[in-house]
């Protein structure tokens, strides 16, 4: 039987969520820090830089599809196995994209980085539901969220950076880097620990049972549905943040990163919120039914902005406001959701993160079909958060049918 990697109690260290925390920044750092240097990629690749933009979808695909393996996988045979495999792959994957030269490859490569990022990032919810839960896991995915901010708002900042010292290619360089990095790092401060006589309790069974056992789970389901709306949302002007700002707005790269990290500010400031909120016992569902009605918000005001053709700078601050409420949005959700599973966490964080990048990655795909204008854009966007208003109401009559009994 594997060894378990945390044992549960009702505190974590410091250095424990930090590192977690690091852990889960590959994730943005594999898809913003190149999102400036989609021009340069594309002259490289001898195609259109609406061609490059492909494999942001490419690489959320294919991210959901490396969580659906890994989770059932770090439940089987144990986190630490999972997440060092995955460290590996997601090394080796970025370095061999410094080396293409031809955009069928580099879609290829980007989806092998993908499969090992997915196995990283869905250990590390496993890992935080293996030693706590309710309010206290709610807490950590909160402090979590705090950090892990920070990483889509100096991603791009980092690629405009090494593009202004070098060719596009340092970016998976650092990539590469970053990732073997970790691995010490996790070695030292996650699995350092001796085998301990309370080991997380393992299922037996096949992956297919282990997914039919998450699924039996209706109630948790509803909040897949809830992250697959408001992540959508964001991964839509992901997948569109460079048209709406360089060539709509017709701001340059530096200015694009700024107003890129204004979003990731937003973000900030709304887990900051979350977690006094949380501090002085609002429970997760209430701030996710919070957060949820700001979103809708900003969707409101990104419409108008659109419609009315409004200047950059009014237009700004409706998009904060659309995207910062994922900051609050996004703990919260998987603070509700893993509460669920005391069993197969690994397999229903995987689930979770599935459909949650697979969703938004259809989701942004098809975006992409539409006419590329700015409003075409709001729309898609404004689509993806109706489906996370629906939830958001719906638990808001769920909540008020049982107080009412």
């Amino acid at each position: 039987m594997p060894t378990p990697s945390i044992q549960r109690s009702d505190t974590i260290s410091l250095p424990l969520v930090i590192t977690l925390a690091a852990t889960m920044m590959l994730g943005p750092f594999s898809l913003d820090t190149y999102l400036p240097a989609f021009p340069a990629i594309a002259v490289d690749l001898g195609v259109s830089s609406q061609a490059v933009a492909v494999s942001v979808s490419v690489y959320v695909f294919a991210l959901a599809i490396g969580q659906l393996i890994g989770g059932p996988l770090s439940d089987k045979l144990g986190r630490k196995q999972v997440l060092m495999v995955g460290l590996l792959i997601f090394a080796f994957a970025s370095a061999l994209l410094a080396t293409l030269h031809t955009l069928p490859h580099f879609l290829i490569g980007r989806a092998l980085q993908a499969i090992g990022a997915g196995w990283v990032l869905v250990s590390v919810p496993a890992l935080v539901r293996d030693r706590i839960s309710g309010q206290e896991a709610a807490k950590l995915f909160s402090f979590l969220g705090l950090i892990l901010v920070v990483a889509p708002g100096i991603a791009p900042s980092i690629g405009s950076l090494l593009l202004k010292i070098g060719h596009w290619s340092g970016i998976f360089v650092f990539m590469a880097v970053y990732a073997v990095l970790m691995i010490p790092l996790l070695i030292k401060i996650v699995f350092s620990e001796p085998p301990l006589p309370r080991p997380v309790e393992k299922v037996p069974g096949s992956i297919i049972q282990r997914y039919v056992a998450v699924f039996k789970n209706r109630t948790a389901l509803a909040y897949i549905a809830w992250q697959v709306g408001a992540f959508s949302v964001m991964m839509v002007f992901i997948t569109h943040s460079s048209f709406i700002y360089q060539d709509h707005f017709g701001q340059s790269a530096d200015a694009f990163a700024i107003m890129f990290a204004a979003n990731i500010a937003a973000m900030f400031c709304c887990n900051l919120v979350n977690r006094a909120l949380l501090a002085r016992c609002f429970s997760s569902l209430h701030i996710l039914q919070l957060a949820t009605g700001l979103q809708g918000i900003g969707l409101v005001a990104l419409t108008l902005a659109a419609v009315f053709a409004w200047p950059v700078w009014v237009f700004l601050p409706a998009m904060m406001i659309t995207i910062g409420a994922h900051g609050a949005l996004s703990p919260n959700i998987q603070a509700c959701y893993m509460e669920h599973f005391a069993q197969n966490s690994g397999t229903a964080a995987a689930l979770l993160g599935a459909c949650q990048f697979g969703g938004a990655g259809l989701l942004s795909a098809l975006s992409g079909l539409l006419p590329h204008t700015l409003l075409s854009v709001v729309l898609a966007m404004v689509a993806c958060g109706l489906l996370a208003q629906c939830f958001m109401w719906r638990s808001v009559w769920r909540g008020r049918r049982m107080n009412g009994s």
